[in-house]
């Protein structure tokens, strides 16, 4: 059974609803060389193109043995995701995760139905698609969650009444995700069955679960570091904050 916050009335007012904490990021020169020593690449030359899919449902990019682990609850709606993807995204892939001392694993953290499919879709691909999916989801999020906003409110509401899969069926086709995902290779056949699946929704549940329980992850963007919650401050990005404390746990 799905949880029942996941209600339609709450997606247009999630879009804007992401977290962050209070903290100080360690005076670090994140632009000086790494001091660690990389580890030698996998046999075709780029720790980015192994990803593996991990025990609490997320996917990790990387050196499975990495020194430093980090986790990001993300949500597919959440704007200061987005924002974080899109400062991040080159320099963790290549700064950190192809030295091979730092893994990057994703967990969806799925706060509305729109959340949902769009996580169920990223997710359809499994490993080998994730990530750039993913990215590519982020990158273009203003354009399909806006979809959202100008959506015909009887429809939302006929959507509502439906069950569960059918309804991430009829978002998926509001939202545009299911043309989006095709057009990126993925079958048509793949994406719709993946939205009937009742159980990949259910582990996205669980997922949410686990990360409260665990966590106390209360919104997004969330991250862990080598296991710890991250705690971050208002007023400066988050990668701001947080590469000081990457390159810490690193060795500098």
């Amino acid at each position: 059974m799905l949880n029942r916050s996941l209600l339609i009335a709450a997606a247009v007012v999630a879009l804007a609803a992401c977290n962050k904490k209070d903290s100080t990021a360690p005076e670090i020169d994140v632009n000086a060389p790494l001091k660690a020593t990389p580890v030698a690449p996998p046999a075709n030359g780029d720790w980015t193109t192994i990803v593996t899919e991990t025990p609490e449902g997320g996917f990790m990019m990387g050196n499975p043995q990495a020194k430093v682990k980090l986790v990001e609850f993300g949500s597919m709606t959440c704007p200061h995701c987005r924002e974080f993807e899109e400062e991040s995204h080159q320099a963790l892939l290549d700064k950190y995760v192809k030295t091979g001392l730092l893994a990057f694993e994703f967990r969806n953290y799925v706060r509305d139905p729109f959340d949902m499919t769009a996580s169920i879709i990223a997710r359809c691909g499994g490993k080998d698609n994730y990530f750039a999916l993913t990215h590519a989801m982020y990158d273009e999020q203003p354009t399909w969650a806006g979809k959202i906003q100008t959506a015909d409110p009887a429809k939302l509401q006929q959507i509502q009444a439906m069950p569960a899969q059918a309804q991430f069926a009829e978002l998926a086709k509001i939202t545009g995700l299911d043309s989006f995902a095709a057009m990126r290779g993925m079958p048509r056949a793949q994406i719709d069955k993946c939205l009937a699946d009742g159980t990949m929704a259910s582990k996205l549940v669980e997922m949410n679960g686990d990360a409260q329980t665990r966590y106390e992850v209360q919104g997004t963007p969330t991250f862990l570091l080598n296991g710890e919650v991250v705690e971050t401050k208002n007023g400066e990005t988050v990668w701001k904050q947080l590469e000081p404390k990457i390159r810490g746990a690193i060795g500098g």
